[in-house]
């Protein structure tokens, strides 16, 4: 079971990657100052609770590398993961922060680093691969 906890270490784990706040209680987890891999999204009208018919407050943007491996996420998380309209032909993927209980912590760890991958400089992507396969 995955928490908020678990997303904030596993992103700050991550090289080069600060958690900035958006003001509001939002957040962000940025990569080299400039590319954001996870945001806490503010209230936007193409994110409506279906069940309250409210904006919802409480959406995640998770960078993908590609538009396939974000509908990889959407066909085997549908519970999880979604998109609006807006991010049609955008390579990220939105969950709501209760539904990260749904995955494990390795999963989110996964998601993490295929976001950070996705928006760190090739540079610092491939050292940081680098080290991983030495490790293993």
């Amino acid at each position: 079971m995955a928490t908020l906890r678990d997303l904030d270490a596993l992103a700050l784990a991550m090289p080069d990657t600060v958690r900035a706040s958006l003001g509001d209680d939002r957040f962000e987890y940025v990569v080299g100052g400039k590319k954001s891999l996870c945001r806490h999204r503010e209230e936007r009208k193409d994110a409506i609770d279906p069940d309250t018919g409210e904006r919802m407050r409480d959406v995640l943007m998770f960078r993908t590398p590609s538009l396939e491996a974000r509908d990889v996420l959407l066909e085997t998380h549908p519970e999880i993961f979604f998109i609006t309209d807006h991010f049609a032909g955008y390579p990220a993927a939105l969950t709501r922060i209760p539904r990260l209980a749904a995955l494990s912590r390795d999963d989110l760890d996964d998601i993490v680093v295929e976001a950070w991958l996705a928006v760190a400089p090739k540079r610092a992507a491939k050292a940081w691969l680098a080290e991983q396969d030495a490790a293993d």
